[in-house]
């Protein structure tokens, strides 16, 4: 008789993902995905070793512009969520050429290989003047950080990843990323005939965007992440001023906002897109919880 087989524990049967830029948004994804997957994720701070495992993640030590701290990544896991930003200077992103790098040591490209889901951004497309854009539209960064992202997007796609281009992600629990914030501090938005259309993504969508396209997304596709918002940067912020009971921000002059904004502020001010995220709905199914500005700040208090 032949014996009955014994089932694997559950740790072997669990799939596994690496979050590489455990950030805001890779620890909202990571709580989607630990009732069914083993989840490791690379810091490369020692400090935020034991918060991550207090999270039920397994922390992995690891620098992305350092290549011989990276070796063991080969092969960990089948699945990987890239959410690391480029460095800071230059037009290209050696960080994703390392990790790519590492990741392909021993095969793991050949057989183990199932998906690669790169967090890129909106900014590729530079300054399309208020037109739709849907994803057949060709990057034409008009900044060395979106160029640094067309590098990244490049080698991912190459690898047969899926990339996720990314506007403005808010949530009223997100450091750096509650709209309030800027309200508060009263920083000036363009003027009504000179505004420009932006797009937005609640944190939380997009955590769900990039767990679906682990499982779904199609090697070498570039998805939308949005909502189905139609703002100028101004309207949103008077939107959220309004909500939250402030002041709206003070309208300028696309020449008095210059004498008085950085460089990088003004770089968000002048480039103007609306994208379609019909692709993103389609493909990953995902239905979104907050499908407008206005229902992602409902929860004010």
């Amino acid at each position: 008789m032949t014996p009955a087989r014994t089932a694997l524990p559950s740790r072997f049967r669990r799939s596994r993902v690496l979050i590489v830029g455990c950030g805001d948004v890779g620890l909202r994804a990571a709580r989607l995905l630990r009732p069914r997957c083993r989840v490791l994720a690379l810091t490369s701070s020692a400090a935020r070793v034991a918060e991550l495992r207090a999270q039920g993640l397994t922390p992995l030590l690891g620098n992305l512009d350092e290549a011989r701290t990276l070796a063991r990544l080969a092969g960990l896991a089948p699945r990987v969520l890239h959410l690391a930003p480029p460095p800071s200077q230059g037009r290209h992103d050696p960080r994703t050429a390392r990790l790519l790098q590492a990741l392909a040591r021993r095969g793991h490209g050949a057989g183990r290989w199932r998906a690669l889901v790169y967090g890129s951004t909106s900014g590729v497309y530079g300054d399309a003047q208020g037109a739709w854009l849907d994803e057949t539209r060709a990057p034409a960064p008009q900044t060395e950080r979106g160029h640094r992202r067309v590098d990244a997007e490049q080698r991912v796609r190459r690898w047969g990843g899926t990339i996720l281009r990314i506007p403005g992600i808010y949530a009223l629990d997100r450091v750096g990323g509650d709209p309030r914030e800027r309200v508060r501090k009263g920083t000036p938005v363009l003027a009504a005939a000179d505004d420009v259309f932006t797009n937005h993504i609640h944190a939380d969508d997009l955590a769900r965007a990039c767990v679906l396209a682990l499982w779904r997304g199609l090697p070498g596709r570039v998805l939308h992440v949005c909502d189905d918002s139609v703002l100028r940067m101004g309207d949103h912020f008077d939107l959220v001023a309004d909500r939250c009971g402030l002041p709206r921000p003070p309208r300028l002059s696309r020449a008095e906002a210059a004498a008085v904004l950085s460089p990088v502020q003004m770089s968000f001010l002048s480039e103007s897109r609306r994208l379609r995220n019909a692709r993103m709905k389609a493909e990953l199914g995902l239905a979104l919880r907050y499908p407008t500005v206005s229902e992602g700040l409902a929860s004010l208090p």
